[in-house]
């Protein structure tokens, strides 16, 4: 997929973000495969000729949504900030749990698309978070040092992709889903460093 055009992005932010919930409105809707660009335009109060000023088509339109739909959650989950000691580095991360689970009951047009958009290659925000929550894990002796930081950060990624998943399915269906099986995987990705050959601890 490729970026809207950089004219979208010199709309006034009020403008943007007006065309962007319409956009997702539809493609939550609808889906994103099957979502009509004509009615989004129509929708949004644009022209064809203003649309195509403004994005590439309709695929150009769906990545700028789902690339929103990214940065809403991420705006949601907040920064990765030092922890103090290894309770308050798992408390940091329940809460931030708990606040997509809050954010996805309440939008239920990114709940819809979340899929979607995770499914995109991570932009550099979410690697960021990614790194600096496995220094800090590290740093606390949370996180094994034996795997190389950038390996981690991808792996983690994954399985928190794929409880992501796990996730929005049970919430799609109205349930709540139960941390403790996330937790469980993550500390066994993390920890302990294998012993070496003879260690006898």
């Amino acid at each position: 997929m490729t970026p809207p055009l950089p004219r979208f992005h010199r709309l006034p932010p009020e403008r943007q973000e007006a065309i962007l919930a319409v956009a997702r409105r539809h493609f939550a809707e609808q889906g994103p495969q099957d979502a009509s660009y004509n009615k989004i335009i129509e929708a949004a109060g644009m022209s064809k000729t203003a649309a195509y000023h403004y994005f590439d088509g309709r695929e150009d339109l769906l990545t700028a949504v789902l690339e929103d739909v990214l940065a809403r959650l991420l705006r949601t989950l907040g920064g990765w900030s030092p922890a103090p000691d290894r309770d308050a580095f798992w408390a940091r991360l329940e809460t931030g749990t708990d606040a997509l689970a809050r954010h996805l009951g309440d939008h239920p047009d990114d709940l819809a698309l979340a899929g979607a958009a995770l499914a995109q290659e991570e932009g550099a925000a979410w690697r960021g978070w990614f790194t600096a929550l496995i220094a800090d894990g590290r740093r606390l002796g949370i996180i094994r040092t034996d795997i190389d930081a950038e390996l981690m950060a991808s792996a983690t990624a994954g399985v928190l992709r794929a409880a992501d998943a796990w996730a929005l399915t049970v919430l799609a269906a109205g349930g709540e889903p139960d941390r403790a099986p996330v937790w469980s995987l993550l500390r066994g990705l993390w920890g302990p460093e294998p012993r070496e050959a003879g260690d006898a601890r």
